[in-house]
């Protein structure tokens, strides 16, 4: 990483502004300006969060917004309405009135003597989700976006449905946001107000993880902020950025396949972190990428990005598994357009235990799988630390219907979304099937490729799901995450199926026995032929940033992933987090420039039967402190979900200290109703 020392354009930082809005409510800002801006007004870029620009990104921000307030640009980071050290509550992810919010952010920057009435909007994740969102609002300074490890579909493609299943993620997530929208805004900068206004957020706190439970189907709740319902509303310039290792690469496709507008996509190895910190490796100068894009939209300088291919990855090399890679092996290739003319697809047969080009006489296999099928999967989305990538899938293949194709003669390259067509038979009315694509080495290990899930009663349709017919036959079509990658010579195609997939997903209400025809059932690859141009693609750089002092640690917090199993009641718990240090021993950072003290510690436990899939059952322990001389605040949040054949199961505590005296305790006990999952 090349840290930036000198600039073109000397910068100054304005370490709080208030951002008033019509309905009286101020927002908190942290803006970076060229010195001269007031004389030679610049265009702005806009990144809008919840996650408290005083402190948790603030060693994030400011490496990133201080490099373009040096190239030319006012850059302003904002926390939403209930955040930080902004007015107002916290209510839920993506509402109106956030939205509604932001447009009037735009106008009152692009209305700022030190802006050129330019604007560009950018984020990773949350912010990448709103940037999207508000450019289907078209307000009139919005120029262009930049929208990295985001989605455009909030049920079928974001942290609380797969393919209709319900992941575990949307419990870990909604408890994350629940402490961010618990923590009090700093009194150096609301004064006196601070303990009204947490006060405020602590008694009006939501338990997101159970507002998301009442909307199991793709119902008017999702449909709200998912711009792929209507692509047409976006108009403005849009460069979509993402990691195979991250969760939301499958957006990415879909926005080039989607948008009129001029657009681009960037894929790499990397996880959920922006890709100039890009772990995977390699990192790229993905700042200097930023720069080149806002300069062709908010200056109107040809920079010749738009004169390169359209969609850019990283082909990924056959590698043996690791839950952690500081390099991906691979390299650059583009497509002009996409979807991409030069895709092909092929189609391997699923035959007994053979992947073959031709089918064999149709027979029946079956599968009941083990419901800890799935602990070899990693997290959901990986954030590029240790351990949170798949490991070998052996454990978990051996215990799947399991394909395998003769070995590779030649290498085998692909690009897209992987479809598995499955005829099949189940005998419960509830049921989901994973699939998962690996590369298995000749040496037995097996890597995941990528994968896919589908809650079964949404086999027509996520909106209006139907429930199983036992022994009725179904054709069934599968999805798998797009993927580029390079099957070595030598390696074979592996499909393994299964019932279960914890603790990624929930399980069904009861275990379920799933028969699999073959010689009928079917892979279809899409297959990238070699292009000569991909070796005159030009470099992405080296990553670049601007200098930022780094928070002091105090004490660190060590993390550990264990899987015990206990053979006594075939009980297995799956860790992660800090076992063992209690609240008041958080690990903790100094934020030296505001001199407070941040500590935090977070436990997720994952607890289910081998047979029984009404024993899962999943916990996530937090707490947070603040502290700044003789002001001290502590969070603690405790969330557990469970479930019968008929409801999912809450149980929540809040607990929210000022020094060592109890400010307010809040419990949940929630039930919400199955509704076909």
């Amino acid at each position: 990483m090349k840290i930036v020392e000198s600039f073109p354009r000397k910068v100054r930082e304005i370490e709080n502004c208030w951002i008033p809005l019509s309905d009286g409510c101020r927002l908190a800002a942290r803006i970076w300006l060229p010195e001269d801006a007031m004389e030679s007004p610049v265009p702005a870029i806009l990144e809008y969060l919840p996650y408290r620009k005083r402190d948790c990104t603030r060693g994030r921000d400011e490496p990133i917004h201080h490099y373009f307030a040096g190239q030319g640009y006012a850059a302003i980071r904002v926390d939403i309405r209930g955040s930080g050290d902004s007015d107002g509550l916290l209510r839920d992810e993506y509402v109106r009135q956030e939205q509604d919010d932001a447009v009037e952010v735009i106008s009152w920057i692009a209305s700022q003597p030190w802006c050129t009435s330019a604007v560009g909007m950018m984020g990773k994740s949350w912010g990448g989700l709103n940037a999207l969102q508000v450019a289907a609002r078209q307000p009139p300074a919005l120029k262009a976006i930049i929208t990295v490890c985001s989605t455009d579909d909030r049920y079928a493609d974001d942290a609380h449905y797969m393919g209709g299943c319900l992941l575990n993620e949307n419990l870990v997530w909604g408890s994350v946001l629940m402490a961010f929208a618990a923590y009090p805004p700093d009194p150096v900068l609301v004064g006196e107000r601070w303990r009204e206004m947490w006060q405020s957020r602590l008694e009006q706190a939501a338990l997101f993880p159970e507002c998301w439970l009442w909307h199991q189907r793709r119902d008017a709740y999702w449909k709200h902020g998912s711009v792929c319902e209507d692509f047409s509303q976006i108009q403005c310039p849009v460069y979509a950025i993402g990691g195979w290792a991250d969760a939301y690469s499958n957006a990415i496709p879909r926005l080039l396949a989607g948008l009129s507008s001029p657009r681009k996509g960037l894929v790499g190895p990397w996880a959920h972190v922006y890709p100039h910190d890009g772990l995977p490796g390699p990192a790229i100068g993905f700042l200097q990428e930023a720069v080149r894009w806002w300069d062709q939209w908010l200056k109107g300088i040809h920079t010749g990005i738009l004169d390169e291919p359209m969609y850019r990855v990283w082909m990924q090399k056959s590698v043996p598994p690791q839950s952690f890679y500081d390099e991906r092996p691979g390299r650059w290739v583009a497509e002009t357009s996409w979807p991409s003319p030069r895709i092909t697809a092929m189609r391997l047969v699923l035959n007994p235990g053979r992947l073959g080009a031709e089918p064999e006489p149709e027979t029946q296999l079956t599968i009941r799988s083990l419901q800890t099928v799935g602990l070899s999967a990693g997290d959901w989305c990986s954030f590029g630390v240790a351990g949170d990538l798949p490991v070998d899938q052996q454990e978990d293949d051996r215990t799947s219907l399991v394909f395998d194709s003769l070995p590779l003669g030649d290498r085998l390259e692909i690009l897209g979304a992987p479809v598995v067509m499955l005829e099949l038979t189940v005998d419960r009315p509830l049921a989901f099937v994973a699939v998962r694509l690996n590369d298995v080495s000749p040496d037995g290990s097996s890597t995941r490729v990528t994968y896919g899930l589908l809650n079964l009663t949404h086999r027509v349709s996520h909106e209006h799901p139907e429930r199983l017919e036992p022994g009725r036959r179904y054709h069934v079509r599968m999805q798998l995450n797009d993927i580029a990658h390079a099957f070595s010579a030598g390696q074979r195609i592996r499909v393994a199926i299964s019932t279960s997939f914890w603790p990624v997903a929930w399980p069904s209400p009861e275990p379920v026995t799933l028969t699999v025809y073959t010689g009928v059932s079917f892979l279809e690859f899409p297959i990238r032929p070699p292009d000569p141009q991909d070796q005159l693609l030009p470099p992405l750089g080296e990553p670049e940033r601007a200098p930022s002092p780094q928070p002091s640690e105090l004490r660190p917090m060590p993390t550990q992933r264990t899987i015990t199993r206990n053979p006594a009641t075939n009980e297995t718990v799956y860790s992660v987090g800090s076992e063992g240090i209690e609240s008041d021993g958080a690990a903790l950072v100094r934020v030296d420039a505001i001199n407070l003290e941040v500590g935090h510690r977070m436990v997720k436990r994952f607890r289910i039967g081998e047979t029984d899939p009404l024993s899962a059952c999943a916990e996530v322990i937090q707490a947070t402190v603040f502290k700044r001389g003789a002001w001290s605040v502590r969070i603690e949040i405790d969330t557990c979900l469970s479930a019968s054949a008929e409801a999912f199961q809450f149980q929540a505590h809040l607990h929210a200290y000022e020094g060592d005296t109890l400010l307010l305790s809040k419990k949940w006990t929630r039930k919400v109703p199955r509704d076909l999952a």
